[in-house]
């Protein structure tokens, strides 16, 4: 993403977070739009210490409870998704001005891959001429095992039971 775009998508991420405190009487503090401007410069699914690790690290003075708390304002200001990828920690990712997507979860590594596939528009357009039913947003989130390292460990894992059986 170029510089200008990451600097409009910022400048257009802030006014929506003020905006959002404003209506609900919350306090605008520095961290709290550090926290932001983080999440929008990463390109990544990413959990709740993840950042705060990484924060910390470039020295930047926030609280952990700090980095929860504002997580779920941007949350409840749709600026940041949150997924439960199943029994894992809870994942964030940016969400205004990104596309669509859904996501592809090894179980073995946790890795989460996204792909784009336009015949899922295709069906939620049938859902409303068909069913007349207005689909708002949805998630579609498939669970396997990636290939690469995780295919070969389980490889090996296997091959281990089978000698020591």
């Amino acid at each position: 993403m170029s510089d200008n775009k990451l600097d409009d998508i910022l400048r257009e991420v802030r006014s929506i977070f003020s905006a959002h405190l404003e209506q609900h009487a919350l306090r605008k503090t520095p961290e709290r739009y550090v926290i932001l401007e983080e999440i929008y410069k990463r390109n990544d699914h990413f959990d709740a210490d993840t950042l705060y690790i990484h924060m910390t690290n470039q020295n930047y003075r926030v609280s952990r409870a700090t980095v929860y708390n504002t997580l779920e304002l941007l949350v409840s200001c749709d600026l940041v998704k949150k997924h439960q990828f199943g029994k894992n920690l809870a994942q964030y990712e940016k969400s205004y001005g990104f596309k669509q997507h859904d996501h592809l979860i090894c179980v073995d590594c946790g890795k989460v891959l996204e792909f784009c596939d336009p015949r899922i528009q295709n069906i939620k357009n049938m859902m409303g001429d068909l069913l007349k039913f207005n689909v708002l947003h949805h998630s579609l989130n498939l669970y396997g095992q990636c290939a690469g390292a995780c295919e070969k460990t389980r490889v090996q894992e296997e091959e281990k039971v089978e000698e020591a059986g």
